[in-house]
């Protein structure tokens, strides 16, 4: 059974940092590119960060430079370390699978705000 479990959010004041991280089972963590998603209330969920299994990795336009990705295949945990937060990255953040049905986890809340 597929379980992704987020964590890490907070509130957050403009120019902050977060480390998000999120923990996984079920499935063959060392197989699949992993991604942290982000979904504004009202709005489609969007990929922010994705990382293959050989550490390759993409970043949406409006993070680059300010968010890296992580994965550590041993602990089948991946991260979003984000930095220079701006208002506009209020959001709750999820990680998955790109492109692969499946289930979602809770997500973690991050809300940046003065």
């Amino acid at each position: 059974q597929v379980q992704l479990v987020e964590s890490g959010g907070g509130l957050v004041q403009p120019g902050g940092s977060l480390r998000l991280s999120c923990a996984t089972s079920g499935f063959h963590f060392g197989f699949y590119t992993m991604g942290w998603y982000r979904q504004v209330s009202g709005k489609q969920r969007e990929l922010v960060a994705s990382i293959d299994i050989v550490h390759r990795t993409n970043y949406t336009d409006s993070m680059k430079g300010r968010v890296t990705i992580s994965r550590d295949r041993a602990k089948s945990t991946v991260s979003l370390q984000m930095d220079n937060l701006k208002p506009e990255d209020t959001a709750v953040y999820y990680c998955n699978r790109p492109f692969v049905d499946g289930p979602w986890g809770q997500g973690t809340q991050v809300t940046v705000s003065s």
